[in-house]
């Protein structure tokens, strides 16, 4: 053995299936609960930040899914548009979002949007707007159980080819690009940020990477976008989505991307 290898890219069995399945883990919460096995809809939405679920629910746009068994999180629905959505706040980090990314395929789910804030690298323009990750850096821990190692994970090519062109029409721009994603935003070094910016990436944020990894291995649609919100506290007054914490700018965008994709489904 080397030990000079990290553990987390040690024993590493790539072609085997999981032992603990979310499946499995579902059917015993369901159990426990005694909750019912009602599908979610077939788009659902991870919203790190919480703003988007807080907003709806604050509006009366958003009901509590009673077939959702995660022990770890509440899954709301809305309907924007005529499309259903579930929608669960607060799923922040790699290992987090992929956990429920896991669950939420294994209830029914067809496509899985991420939107999550995060920090400018390369200062296109004046926050807030948005970044379509078409492939993000693995600086985090998750991808390493669902693909080899890799500089990259990259977006599935379907589902950034079914977005080109998607958002010419709006108001607030939607970039198209590469990010970081870290386990450890409170580690973020200058000179570590000045690298990440000489390597082209737009943002930093802290599921993406990990998410695509877990699409990859599984077969899964999953797209993520950046909401690029803050310059990592350098400046006063930093952090602020615009109106109503952004949540409608980003619900337009998660939407078109929903349609786009073939992701409209019925009612719950």
């Amino acid at each position: 053995m080397d030990e000079t290898r990290p553990p987390i890219l040690s024993g590493k069995r790539y072609d085997q299936p999981s032992a603990f399945t979310p499946e499995n883990l579902l059917r015993e919460a369901r159990r426990q609960k005694s909750t019912t096995r009602d599908p979610v809809p077939n788009v659902c939405l991870l919203d790190p930040d919480g703003d988007i679920v807080r907003q709806l629910k604050a509006d009366g746009r958003a009901e509590r899914h009673r077939g959702w068994a995660c022990y770890h999180t509440e899954l709301f629905v809305t309907v924007e548009h005529g499309l259903a959505i579930g929608v669960i706040g607060c799923v922040v980090g790699s290992s987090f979002a992929v956990l429920v990314a896991e669950e939420l395929f294994a209830s029914g789910c067809g496509l899985l949007i991420s939107m999550t804030s995060s920090g400018q690298l390369e200062p296109l323009r004046a926050p807030p707007y948005f970044i379509l990750i078409d492939r993000a850096l693995r600086d985090e821990g998750t991808s390493y159980h669902y693909l080899p190692p890799s500089e990259f994970s990259e977006a599935p090519d379907a589902l950034v080819g079914g977005l080109m062109g998607a958002f010419e029409d709006f108001d607030v721009p939607v970039l198209r690009g590469a990010t970081w994603t870290t386990d450890a935003p409170f580690r973020e070094t200058d000179e570590a940020i000045e690298s990440m910016r000489q390597r082209g990436l737009l943002a930093v944020e802290m599921e993406a990477a990990a998410l695509y990894a877990f699409a990859a291995a599984r077969g899964r649609n999953v797209i993520c976008f950046a909401h690029v919100t803050n310059q990592m506290g350098i400046v006063e007054g930093d952090f602020e989505k615009g109106a109503a914490n952004g949540t409608e700018d980003a619900l337009r965008v998660i939407v078109r991307a929903a349609e786009r994709l073939g992701g409209a489904s019925e009612t719950p």
